[in-house]
């Protein structure tokens, strides 16, 4: 289990804290959707759950350990592939000699078995491969390094339409009920059919903290050519032919979740109430 228990983040002493009194949990074996808007401190907060930075004030946990110590323990139990990176001009059999003895459970089986899902095999040359190659090995190695906890930040970032397919694949073929993994993103459409959690965030706190589940049985998203309809409705949104909307679900059918729907009336309704304070 991860926790995120009231931390205060600021990038220097005359800085607005990026993150503040900020609380989180995010339950073992789930695939967790962090949404929220440029600014909000989504990628700050990968880095303190990773233990790349110390929070201020506050504490995180993982599984009982605090990422900011960095124990070998933890270290090993965890990997994050973050938006920009860079490999080094080596095979991919030179990279696994230095980099796979640091993760115990990495499986070469498995690296394959994902390698083969992104087209590509373990003979590939890092420092001949495109930047969205390099993304496609870069997340077969993350999966295959098979640690508890996953952070993806922006992952589809930089892959083409066939490699988000891929990328949905991959993810799914890694998830066991032991892991937990975290995808923040603002490309919505490339993952909200693999996500079974959503955490839409800003820099104040959670605005949104539910299960799919929950989400489809409270509302309803289904788009409609109806204009008085979408008037309404608890939110539409302009689409070619009409409007993606959103319903109560009134124990009616459940539907699929649209994301970018769902964010922007979490987004309203917390407006409204700020405004409503004030």
């Amino acid at each position: 289990m991860l926790q995120v228990n009231n931390i205060t983040y600021s990038y220097g002493k005359k800085q607005q804290p990026v993150l503040r009194d900020y609380s989180l949990m995010v339950q073992s074996g789930t695939i967790c959707g962090l949404l929220g808007r440029n600014g909000a401190g989504k990628s700050t907060l990968l880095y303190l759950i990773a233990g790349l930075l110390r929070p201020q004030m506050g504490n995180i946990l993982y599984n009982g350990m605090i990422p900011q110590e960095r124990t070998v323990q933890f270290l090993s139990d965890i990997f994050i592939v973050p938006e920009e990176f860079t490999l080094p001009n080596v095979t991919l059999r030179q990279f696994l000699d230095t980099t796979a003895p640091f993760y115990p459970k990495f499986s070469m089986n498995d690296l394959t078995q994902h390698l083969s899902t992104f087209e590509l095999t373990p003979e590939v040359h890092l420092g001949n491969l495109s930047m969205g190659q390099k993304k496609r090995v870069f997340i077969s190695f993350a999966l295959a390094c098979n640690t508890s906890l996953l952070i993806l930040d922006e992952p589809t970032n930089g892959l083409d339409i066939p490699g988000k397919r891929l990328f949905r694949k991959a993810v799914l073929n890694g998830m066991t009920d032991d892991r937990t993994i975290i995808i923040s993103t603002h490309q919505v459409y490339d993952v909200e059919k693999i996500l079974d959690h959503v955490i839409i965030t800003d820099s104040e706190g959670v605005m949104l903290d539910a299960s799919m589940m929950d989400i489809t049985r409270k509302w309803r998203f289904l788009f409609t050519p109806d204009r008085e309809r979408a008037a309404h409705a608890l939110i539409a949104l302009d689409a070619p032919g009409g409007y993606n909307i959103v319903e109560p679900a009134d124990g009616e059918e459940e539907t699929e979740v649209n994301l970018e729907s769902l964010f922007e009336l979490v987004r309203q309704r917390m407006t409204n109430q700020y405004k409503k304070q004030y």
